[in-house]
């Protein structure tokens, strides 16, 4: 490999493996000297990377946690962001992300500053993957905020701030901050309200100038059997429960296996069929295209407003191919 800049990033890469290189195989990996990968490991440590080397015959190197970013990587706040969604895939089951994610950490987490680290192990420490498809609005979330609030969780203090209701209505509040929740769309703090004397549920991309009071208090026992129940409990009693009755003509493990872990499991019915009862908060919307991408016939017996949602959708769809068809 003749072209220094894709050989040092390819160099770069290899030590970002959480391992020790022999200098031996490193310059196999790159096909070129050890005297060759010597003076690029020197090169990268003039970018700000800090290569550690290993004394001995083999003079391994690895890639060590560093006390600043590379230049010209990522700023701090882009570096805290991206370690808190790469932790977020890593803990959600999502088909080829969680692995990969877990990969990109492990590289990313080797570079992180002590002071970076910090930031996203309270972050992590404070926060509860609530698992479901949780659907958000486009709000977004001040990465100040949520280090704030995730701060004052890991260490048991009070805060101030202001918060807006969904109806609009501003008001100030002082809590007990005890987990936040993250929902793969939207962050919601758990917290006991002080002046109301009870739980309640904030949506963090409300939550407006968090100030950690400097009181501290003991934690309080939770009423459900975790922070994630807790979120789920309140957002069930403010939305509409969709029960649905589906009989597909498949085998339930392929069904299983091509629907969401929230809709349950179906019951199998023999001779390759299945058939699903459950209840959900989610759309009507969202559940048929879900049912649609199981890839398979299916009947529709509950509810009645879903048979007339997929015909609807079907005669649209319809439409569509037509148009295509005549240009």
């Amino acid at each position: 490999m003749t072209d220094t800049p894709a050989r040092l990033l390819h160099l770069l890469s290899l030590l970002q493996t959480p391992r020790e290189w022999p200098g031996g195989e490193l310059a196999g990996r790159l096909g070129v000297s050890r005297r060759t990968v010597r003076r690029d490991i020197d090169r990268l440590r003039e970018l700000g990377y800090p290569v550690q080397a290993a004394r001995g015959a083999e003079g391994g190197y690895r890639l060590v946690a560093g006390k600043a970013m590379p230049p010209l990587v990522l700023d701090d706040e882009e570096a805290v962001a991206i370690a808190v969604g790469l932790r977020a895939g890593a803990g959600h089951a999502v088909d080829g992300v969680d692995e990969a994610s877990v990969r990109a950490l492990a590289k990313l987490e080797q570079v992180l500053p002590s002071r970076l680290r910090h930031r996203v192990a309270s972050l992590q420490a404070a926060t509860m993957p609530l698992a479901g498809p949780w659907r958000g609005d486009g709000a977004t979330v001040d990465p100040h905020t949520l280090t704030t609030l995730a701060s004052a969780v890991t260490g048991e203090e009070r805060l101030r701030f202001g918060y807006v209701s969904g109806d609009g209505t501003a008001t100030k509040r002082l809590v007990e901050p005890y987990r936040l929740v993250s929902t793969g769309r939207r962050w919601y703090l758990v917290a006991y309200d002080v002046e109301r004397g009870d739980w309640r549920t904030f949506r963090v991309d409300r939550v407006a100038d968090p100030l950690a009071t400097g009181a501290r208090f003991a934690p309080r026992e939770l009423p459900e059997a975790n922070a994630a129940e807790f979120v789920r409990t309140s957002m069930n009693r403010l939305q509409p429960v969709l029960d649905i009755d589906v009989t597909f003509e498949a085998p339930a493990d392929f069904v299983t296996a091509r629907l969401p872990g929230s809709l349950g499991a179906p019951e199998p019915l023999g001779a390759g069929r299945c058939r699903l009862r459950a209840s959900c908060t989610d759309s009507l919307e969202w559940v048929a295209l879900r049912l649609a991408l199981v890839d398979c016939e299916f009947t529709v017996h509950e509810p009645p407003s879903m048979t007339a949602y997929l015909h609807e959708l079907g005669e649209r769809l319809t439409r569509a191919t037509a148009r295509r068809r005549d240009e």
